[in-house]
């Protein structure tokens, strides 16, 4: 049972430990003023309990954690309050306070998986096709490239950066122009083919033509002025300029090209198990992930161009005759 005395008590513990976070580990003014947030919560419902915070149990922390489910509150909120529960109670338990931590094995609801992010057609066109004129002519070729292989093949970017110019012994990845595909080295060092198109092989014969101007000895197929081969960093930093010079909304980085790609070719083609082994992925399960993105975009199609589509309590549709006056509509 909670007496004023306990209230206090509790009151007591909080400022202390706040104190100890602040002062002893140092942690950021805003972190502290987090954790404020978090205990003031704890101690209300603790409060409306009618026990202190010492007498909490697990029961009690997954009743608060499902009401706080229940109330809209986001997993990743919740997991983030309950990590400010739990160091305090560790606190507590190391100043010999509370035998157990009642927070310690509760978690918090799982957050459902976020869709992968995907350009639409037209704007995955709009950065392939888009020429930066104030560039090196090199220098243009090859962030050109770069993006037709990433949308074009559905490369990861460590797939990108490890192609050769050739095939040997040693390189992880090259493109057979003649057959016009890409051999790459992928997840769990499991060697796949993708096929290259029209667009990116005219970029990909292009950019050799200037290659030789930063050639030295390095065998990598993208090199950088020095000749050294491209880091992952360089790319998504000149993939985030191109898309921002080329006019998108949305800054590119290299995997949402890969989603496009997904997106793109399911779209199209309907064909799960195809766009599996274009991907490499090992489980069709991780695919799946872009039917949820096709249902979108037809869902947005349907919003966009059908005349039902926003007719929602009597409201009118685009092009349908007005009812007579004096009649109802039927609801049916």
């Amino acid at each position: 049972m909670e007496t004023a005395g306990t209230r206090a008590d509790d009151a007591t513990l909080v400022r202390a430990y706040l104190e100890h976070v602040r002062v002893e580990k140092r942690l950021a003014e805003r972190t502290v003023a987090l954790y404020t947030l978090d205990l003031d919560k704890l101690s209300t419902l603790a409060r409306e309990a009618r026990i202190g915070l010492t007498a909490v149990q697990p029961p009690h922390i997954r009743r608060w954690v499902a009401g706080m489910h229940a109330a809209g509150r986001s997993a990743r909120g919740i997991a983030l309050i309950l990590s400010g529960w739990r160091g305090f109670y560790i606190w507590l338990g190391r100043q010999g306070i509370v035998g157990h931590n009642p927070v310690q094995d509760v978690r918090a609801p799982k957050a459902g998986k976020p869709l992968p992010k995907a350009l639409g057609v037209d704007e995955a066109v709009q950065l392939a096709s888009h020429h930066e004129t104030a560039d090196h002519p090199a220098l243009e070729a090859r962030d050109a490239c770069i993006t037709e292989l990433l949308y074009g093949c559905g490369l990861r970017i460590g797939e990108l950066v490890g192609l050769d110019l050739a095939a040997s012994a040693t390189a992880r990845g090259w493109i057979d122009r003649q057959e016009g595909e890409a051999h790459v080295l992928g997840k769990g060092a499991k060697r796949r083919s993708v096929p290259v198109g029209r667009q990116a092989l005219q970029a990909l014969a292009r950019w050799l033509e200037l290659r030789g101007d930063w050639a030295r000895d390095d065998p990598a197929l993208f090199i950088g002025s020095r000749g050294q081969r491209l880091t992952p960093q360089h790319i998504r930093l000149r993939l985030r300029r191109r898309s921002r010079l080329a006019g998108l909304a949305t800054p590119v980085h290299p995997h949402m090209l890969r989603h496009s790609f997904a997106s793109h070719v399911l779209q199209s083609s309907g064909d799960l198990r195809a766009v599996q082994e274009l991907l490499g992925h090992a489980n069709i399960s991780t695919t799946q992930v872009y039917t949820r993105l096709d249902f979108q975009h037809l869902a947005k199609a349907y919003d966009a161009a059908h005349p039902r589509a926003h007719a929602r309590d009597g409201a009118a549709v685009p092009g349908a005759p007005a009812p007579a006056v004096g009649t109802r509509r039927s609801k049916g």
